[in-house]
């Protein structure tokens, strides 16, 4: 791996691990674009990606952060700690599918068709608040966490997109578009925490002559992934979340033609 590699996939990591266009479907329809095959890059790099990605998290939700910390330690913040509640109950869905269907999910990783496919698949989910229509008046509760912990699911599947499916089922359920975000990206923290600490023991030291390569691509995850949530934030407070779905429909589309043809 080189250095435009290493720009290249921290750019497609760190700009769709938020905006709800599938990291995992970019990743690997880019990977088999530029010429790396599927399961080639090396997991320590991916790891370290991802981890990118959880630090623009944790800095652009700093404040929220630190008062549901702060709260485990604070019988009086009731709020707060109904909320670590109904994110750790969303957080198990993603759980057992991870761990129980890890095999299948490699084999669909690695068929560059079927992910063009699921990413169409995520651009109609994207419209599914549109057709809905619901009357946003609502905050998570148990039962839309829950079926927001199983719209992340979902996500396990490359070309599915995790914040695009949480955010459009919390504003299908008539959560506030402003509260479905943040109760999306963070419940990124323990999904992407939970991925980077399963393949710890997969990885291996990094390679000396590597280093600064790995470091550059950590870096360009990190600022695209903070100006990702920007966007994203950005994008359902104007009214323009469907966007994306056109988006995902066209690149769906577009690999399915460009990978059967091949």
């Amino acid at each position: 791996m080189n250095y435009s590699d290493a720009i290249i996939l921290g750019i497609v990591q760190g700009l769709t691990e938020f905006l709800p266009v599938s990291s995992s479907g970019h990743l690997a329809l880019t990977q088999d674009i530029i010429g790396l095959e599927a399961g080639t890059t090396p997991i320590i790099f991916d790891l370290l990606l991802h981890v990118a990605t959880l630090l623009a998290v944790l800095i652009y939700f700093r404040k929220r952060i630190i008062s549901l910390t702060c709260a485990l330690f604070d019988r009086n913040r009731k709020e707060e700690r109904r909320l670590i509640i109904l994110l750790c109950v969303s957080t198990i869905p993603i759980v057992i599918a991870g761990l129980s269907l890890k095999a299948p999910l490699e084999q669909v990783r690695e068929n560059p068709v079927t992910v063009s496919l699921l990413l169409c698949l995520t651009g109609l989910i994207l419209f599914v608040p549109g057709w809905v229509k619901a009357r946003p008046t609502l905050s998570p509760d148990l039962r839309t966490s829950v079926l927001m912990g199983l719209a992340q699911s979902l996500a396990l599947l490359p070309g599915i997109s995790r914040s695009g499916t949480t955010i459009a089922a919390g504003l299908a359920l008539g959560i506030r578009p402003a509260l479905a975000a943040e109760f999306s990206f963070l419940l990124a923290i323990p999904a992407i925490s939970g991925a980077t600490i399963l393949k710890i023991d997969e990885i291996s030291a990094i390679p000396r002559d590597q280093a600064t390569i790995y470091l550059t691509g950590i870096a360009v995850a990190f600022v695209t992934g903070l100006l990702a949530i920007y966007a994203v934030i950005s994008s359902i407070r104007h009214g323009k979340f469907a966007y994306f779905g056109i988006y995902c429909i066209t690149i769906g589309i577009a690999g399915l033609i460009y990978f059967s043809m091949r």
